[in-house]
């Protein structure tokens, strides 16, 4: 159309994919890193008709960081639009070096690091309700981990229970959610709202009893044919005892995975997108958030906050796929994160 870099064609092909070769700039994972993902992203052979119909998505992937992390695995992400279901599969294993953060008396903030060997394998499947854009389902979360502390000690800290060192967790889950997005790349209007409720008991095979409620909400209106704007909320909740690296964490950009941790977590999130030509948009970001922990209130917690800018790309014009950069600064970290597609894509 205007002779610029553009893989939809390619990816129409059957055989096309984007080669990706996405550094992994995490902070929680060293900062540096990479991930080797081709993905094959082809149109639904089936689509509805007058609306949107999201493309299959398939890719496998491997990846090292700075901090001797390395994973593999596969995905898969698609619909059958004929019976209204969406589904999504994916199977890895890793081996994460991943720092934990308590505040202990006198001492005050203290990193823990641990090293997981884990096999997680997901599933989901939802129905579409009476083409209304609310669905309905089930997922399924398998995690079997073991997991070494990386620094020395007589006892473990009061946080981390033996048991917990060597643990099966078997997750099944209740969706239900609202999705009229007119792109799952990077949409430019319509609402995605999720809740889900995570079960973990002797009788589904997990050696803890507990469970996990996670509720998120993604609004994006566009004012002008190039101004975007979008605005994220998501919360966490678990109950009853459950492994500390399970319990909730702030997951917002330039905020390390895992540095704030709570029974309960509360996040608000807005960005902006101008496309000032066709292919190319600026981005700009900010957020709050607060972790609540076990006998904590919710004043008491720490604000955190997050702010920062980028850039995108439009890759598959055809798809409206954008890719980009973004660099985010929160209360004592910085970031940068290379991005497919939306940012929140992962960050419920």
């Amino acid at each position: 159309m205007d002779n610029k870099l553009d893989f939809s064609d390619f990816l129409l092909n059957p055989k096309g994919f984007i080669p990706l070769i996405q550094p992994i700039t995490e902070p929680a994972l060293g900062n540096i890193g990479g991930v080797i993902s081709p993905i094959f992203i082809s149109p639904n052979k089936h689509p509805e008709k007058n609306t949107y119909t999201p493309p299959n998505i398939t890719s496998v992937f491997g990846g090292y960081t700075a901090n001797n992390t390395w994973m593999v695995g596969a995905f898969r992400m698609a619909s059958i639009p004929k019976h209204h279901l969406k589904y999504q599969l994916m199977a890895a294993y890793t081996s994460v070096n991943m720092d934990f953060y308590r505040t202990l008396p006198i001492v005050g903030e203290k990193q823990f690091a641990f090293n997981f060997k884990s096999l997680p394998i997901f599933g989901s499947i939802l129905k579409e309700i009476n083409n209304t854009g609310l669905y309905v389902g089930v997922e399924y979360l398998f995690l079997k981990s073991d997991i070494t502390p990386e620094f020395q000690f007589e006892t473990l800290p009061d946080f981390v229970e033996e048991k917990s060192l060597k643990s099966i967790l078997s997750s099944p889950g209740l969706v239900v959610e609202f999705d009229n997005r007119d792109n799952i790349f990077t949409p430019d209007k319509g609402f995605l709202i999720n809740t889900t409720y995570h079960f973990n008991a002797n009788w589904t095979g997990s050696d803890y009893t507990f469970g996990n409620l996670e509720i998120s909400a993604l609004y994006y209106h566009q004012f002008t044919p190039k101004l975007v704007s979008g605005l994220r909320l998501a919360s966490k909740m678990q109950f009853k005892d459950a492994p500390f690296y399970t319990e909730p964490y702030i997951n917002l950009r330039g905020v390390p995975k895992m540095r704030y941790q709570g029974k309960s977590t509360y996040v608000m999130e807005t960005e902006q997108r101008f496309d000032f030509t066709t292919r190319w948009s600026l981005k700009g970001f900010g957020g709050l958030a607060k972790a609540v922990e076990e006998n904590d209130s919710f004043s008491n917690a720490e604000l955190i906050y997050n702010y920062g800018t980028g850039f995108r790309y439009l890759i598959a014009r055809k798809f409206k796929i954008r890719m980009g950069i973004d660099v985010a600064w929160s209360n004592h970290d910085f970031g940068y994160y290379i991005v497919f597609g939306c940012a929140w894509n992962n960050r419920k």
